[in-house]
């Protein structure tokens, strides 16, 4: 069976610089923990890191995370649905929210629930994912701020996630100035302002974060180290927390172009016969135990450099490794790193074995 494998040092240090970043600057943050999909083994390895507040985009997950530690301020990331308003209010302390018709059915279940729910209100700063529209924002926060059993714990803003816009100075500036309209119309204070997730690591680093955005969510630089601007690892960090390995199961001498009549596959691609320099050549090719059920071939990347991915069917990845150096046989390990979609493919898979080193 291929399974994932979590580096725990590699975790540990990369927590550790990060707490660094944020705590030398007064931000609060938080992990998002979407990517370890409600996976307990992984959620006790985020808590032991002495984690006091996570993020997930499934209140299902949260879940989990009361059960493990009733301590920890959990936050839901997205607006909430209609249907899970009983459970986010349970289970979620805070909630990121855009729709009044949304909060109005979470303050009357927080009134059943005799609890205080408390909301981050997004706005809309041009990635047009969700969020207020700005012009809209003082309406809105004005008939929140009269709801029962809703506390507003601030404001926020996503970027990058959907169109890429990237969360410049000039944008978390425009942040920072709703933050003072706000505390200005209503005579009040605003605890927090999110400035986004791991896309924004650069600009803390530059300090070119204005001051009054204090919080971010962050989940892919944690596990990943990656500079979300540059596309490279951020010095001091790691970027192979996870790793995926897959077993050898067929080692043979074929063709590299197939014969025969030829139509779709599985994944309904079709394969060219243009290149004929391929006709009559043969490779090294190796079978391993995963596929697309399991994962994405275009997300991973194996450790040995000299091995080249082949394609995938359902439950069988293909790869040449006839200029490798290393001889392979039957039952032999293949290593690859992950990039996050990979390692989210691979974390919501039943089939693969999460495992900690």
């Amino acid at each position: 069976m291929a399974f994932i494998k979590l580096y725990r040092k590699k975790l540990e240090e990369n927590y550790a610089f990060l707490d660094n970043i944020f705590k030398s600057r007064n931000i609060e943050w938080g992990v998002v923990s979407k990517l370890l999909c409600g996976n307990k083994i992984y959620l006790k390895e985020i808590i032991a890191l002495g984690v006091r507040e996570i993020h997930d985009s499934r209140v299902s997950n949260l879940r989990k995370v009361k059960a493990l530690d009733p301590g920890i301020q959990t936050v839901y990331i997205k607006p909430p649905a209609k249907r899970s308003i009983e459970s986010i209010v349970r289970y979620a302390d805070i909630s990121f929210n855009t729709e009044i018709y949304t909060i109005q059915l979470l303050s009357d279940e927080a009134v059943k629930q005799n609890k205080v729910h408390k909301v981050i209100i997004m706005i809309e700063m041009g990635d047009l994912r969700e969020g207020v529209m700005g012009e809209e924002l003082i309406a809105f926060y004005g008939t929140i701020l009269k709801m029962p059993n809703i506390e507003i714990s601030g404001i926020g803003t996503n970027l990058n996630c959907l169109s890429g816009v990237m969360p410049t100075q000039d944008k978390l500036i425009q942040l920072s100035l709703y933050k003072q309209l706000i505390e200005a119309k209503f005579n009040i204070s605003i605890p927090y302002v999110s400035g986004g997730t791991s896309v924004a690591i650069p600009l803390i680093l530059k300090n070119a974060r204005p001051m009054a955005v204090n919080h971010f969510r962050i989940g892919e630089a944690l596990f990943f180290g990656k500079d979300l601007f540059t596309g490279d690892t951020i010095e001091g960090m790691h970027n192979d927390v996870f790793k995926l390995y897959a077993e050898i199961i067929e080692i043979t001498e074929k063709p590299k172009t197939p014969t025969g009549e030829l139509g779709e596959n599985v994944a309904g691609n079709s394969f060219s016969m243009n290149d004929v320099d391929d006709l009559g050549v043969t490779s090294l090719r190796a079978i391993l135990d995963i596929g697309l059920l399991d994962m994405q071939p275009q997300y991973i990347e194996s450790d040995d450099a000299d091995i080249s991915i082949v394609d995938a069917s359902s439950d069988m990845l293909v790869i040449d490794i006839s200029e490798s150096k290393k001889k392979y046989k039957i039952g032999d390990l293949v290593a690859f790193k992950i990039r996050y979609m990979g390692a989210l493919y691979l974390l919501n898979s039943d089939y693969i074995e999460k495992t900690i080193e």
